[in-house]
């Protein structure tokens, strides 16, 4: 019985496709083609079906074969051979890829509404023998699937070698794509609608999927602008500096009218110490904005950022003067607060302090109370000597924050301690200082240890110093300086046995230098051994130590 069932429907499939639509098979098979994936050393790793969709070149597919791959080529019907340029979508989920080819006559298929149950297609192969023909198929059931495309299963034998292929109806239009198959029954075939594939596109953040990741072929820009510039930011972060360039190069001709593109190839120029390329691309971004302030402040951004970091190389073709004139005619077209703040930075780097001051304040009053601008006031007072109005906008600049403070408040609280004992007011630096620990105690290093301990000295909180001396030796214990601060301070406050110890270490660990010999002799001496604190100290002046001359004279007699 089953073989009778095999014969009538292997008969029923041969009427089938002896009733194929001869009128667009001819036409329709040359718009499919086999593609052919390579690793970047030329080797072949991938191999499978597809067909254009537009004549200059846009073309789907199955996916399998592009991941790994770092070239592709596609054949068409006729042998022509054509280099696949970018990818513009992918799904490995349906195993279907769109992508562009270096073509501009390419004869194409048209995407078909979707098919209903019992309806009869075609599944057409890929021949580069001109062997026109193809398979029959009937759909058998129709799935609906991501983003509500067709998913279609369908009653047909399928040659081998044809996944990617189309599945074409009466009319000679695309209805479906041709799928591996999981399935022992050759007599069930399936098909991703046609319309998923020909709808793939790419986003904004589509350089995140996993299936284009997957690929190191150049990944196409989104045809939206907005999507584009998303990309372009993407890029940036993920540091693939090869690709990010090649991008930026691809939007500059997609969108040669969008500023964004040339401030990011100047951006590149820049970091690659070309700036007279950098000033001429930033030129360019101006000269093709709509929004010509916000190109100028981007280009004063650019000039100020590069003197600040890259001073000695930036200053050959930019100066602080000429970031601030652009600053000044970003103000001059549109006064907002982001634009009046870089003026006030870009007076500030310039050491015009009052006027800088004055744009900090004109910021101020128009709602920029930000810790920042605060910030950039104070520093203005500094320069002009004015410590009591320095300190007042310090506080304004941590008031801005609540308590309890986050990690934003911590510059400002350093800021603020460092200005309070500069003046004075010791005590209160140690509690600012203190907050600032709190705040970024995994990141405290050795040195703020030090800087803390000089001002819990001045304080008179010398325990405190002494803790954080050692919390300095501790992170550090191949600086001297540290060691010999506390056997000092060890002296100072009568720890002698403790001094004793602490310039001992000093001697064992740094034999050549004076400091662990003067602080010996010294608190040997303090302790009434004269007669080796003397020695300890002539010791000391043999390497050098000017200060040592006095005590020997003050205790060798």
């Amino acid at each position: 019985m089953k073989k009778i069932i095999m014969i009538l429907f292997a008969a029923c499939v041969c009427c089938m496709v002896n009733a194929q639509p001869d009128k667009w098979v001819k036409k329709a098979s040359k718009a499919v083609f086999t593609l052919k994936t390579f690793n970047a050393d030329g080797s072949l790793i991938g191999s499978g079906n597809g067909f254009f969709i537009t004549a200059d070149g846009v073309a789907v597919s199955s996916y399998t074969p592009f991941r790994g791959a770092a070239k592709a080529v596609v054949i068409d019907a006729m042998g022509k051979e054509y280099e696949v340029k970018s990818i513009i979508g992918a799904n490995d989920v349906y195993d279907i890829a769109k992508f562009r080819v270096d073509a501009t006559k390419c004869q194409t298929l048209r995407t078909a509404p979707a098919a209903v149950e019992n309806t009869s297609l075609w599944l057409l192969p890929y021949n580069a023998k001109n062997a026109y023909s193809c398979t029959a198929a009937k759909v058998k059931s129709v799935q609906k699937v991501q983003n509500d495309y067709d998913y279609y299963t369908l009653e047909a034998t399928a040659p081998e070698n044809t996944v990617g292929c189309p599945y074409l109806n009466a009319n000679g239009e695309v209805v479906g794509i041709q799928q591996q198959s999981s399935s022992d029954d050759n007599t069930t075939q399936y098909a991703v609608g046609a319309a998923f594939a020909t709808g793939l596109k790419m986003t904004g953040l589509s350089l995140n999927d996993p299936a284009l990741k997957a690929t190191s072929i150049k990944k196409d820009l989104p045809d939206e602008l907005d999507q584009a510039i998303l990309t372009l930011y993407l890029a940036s972060t993920l540091g693939d500096a090869q690709s990010f360039v090649g991008l930026v190069d691809d939007f500059i001709a997609k969108f040669p009218q969008a500023p964004d593109g040339y401030s990011y190839k100047a951006q590149i120029m820049a970091a690659q110490d070309n700036y007279p390329e950098a000033d001429k691309y930033m030129k360019l971004a101006i000269d093709n904005a709509t929004d010509k302030a916000e190109a100028r402040y981007n280009y004063a951004k650019m000039m100020y950022q590069n003197l600040i970091y890259f001073y000695d190389s930036a200053s050959h073709a930019w100066s602080y003067e000429q970031a601030l004139e652009q600053a000044e005619q970003a103000v001059a077209l549109d006064p907002q607060l982001p634009y009046l703040t870089q003026k006030a930075q870009l007076l500030f780097a310039c050491k015009r302090y009052a006027d800088s001051y004055a744009a900090f304040q004109d910021v101020i009053g128009k709602g920029g109370r930000t810790a920042e601008c605060f910030y950039g006031a104070a520093r203005c007072k500094e320069q002009l000597n004015d410590t009591t109005a320095c300190l007042a906008l310090l506080d304004s600049a941590v008031a801005t924050f609540s308590k309890p403070y986050l990690k934003e408040a911590a510059p400002y609280i350093y800021a603020r301690a460092q200005a309070l004992a500069e003046s004075g007011k010791y005590r209160l630096a140690v509690n600012d200082y203190n907050e600032y620990e709190n705040l970024m105690i995994s990141q405290v290093n050795s040195e703020f240890y030090y800087i803390r301990s000089q001002v819990e000295v001045k304080a008179r909180l010398f325990q405190q110093a002494l803790n954080d001396l050692d919390k300095a030796i501790d992170k550090s214990p191949d600086i001297l300086l540290y060691r010999s601060e506390k056997a000092s301070l060890q002296i100072r406050v009568h720890l002698l046995d403790q001094a004793i110890e602490t310039a001992s270490e000093c001697i064992r660990l740094f034999p050549d230098s004076s400091d662990g010999y003067l602080f010996l002799g010294l608190a040997q001496c303090l302790k009434g051994d004269k007669v080796q604190g003397v020695g300890n100290l002539l010791k000391a002046k043999d390497l050098g130590d000017a200060q040592a001359d006095v005590l020997i004279e003050k205790y060798g007699k």
